[in-house]
């Protein structure tokens, strides 16, 4: 299957402030170090994936979470910035398919805007 986007949260734009601090703190004992570690890991094990049919976020380390849904099934997509997340071209991606809770809730992702113009896209594509 074609993937239309696959990417892991990011560390820095998705928390600049963060990032900075946990930089500043690797001179103390390496406390820095360890907080960037596990952040880094944190980060590359999770994943959002669209392809042509199907949206899949997938995360977790030792133990997955995965959740698949159907392009068809979208019903909503919402997209949550704050204003360093608009300026830095990251947010959280919220994917609902049923009623008021969302299926799927991606933090920290690269570009929502372009998922939720992927997802709308392969809608009109599936229902035509």
């Amino acid at each position: 299957m074609n993937e239309l986007y696959a990417e892991h949260p990011v560390m820095f734009k998705n928390n600049p402030v963060g990032f900075i601090v946990a930089l500043l703190l690797v001179p103390v004992f390496g406390a820095g170090l360890i907080i960037l570690l596990s952040w880094h890991i944190y980060n590359k094990s999770s994943t959002l994936k669209i392809n042509e049919n199907e949206i899949s976020y997938e995360k977790g380390i030792l133990s997955k979470e995965r959740a698949v849904v159907n392009m068809g099934s979208v019903r909503t997509t919402k997209i949550k910035q704050t204003f360093f997340n608009r300026i830095f071209g990251v947010g959280t991606i919220e994917i609902y398919t049923s009623g008021d809770t969302p299926e799927i809730i991606a933090p920290g992702f690269p570009d929502p805007i372009k998922v939720s113009d992927i997802i709308k896209s392969r809608q009109s594509g599936v229902k035509s």
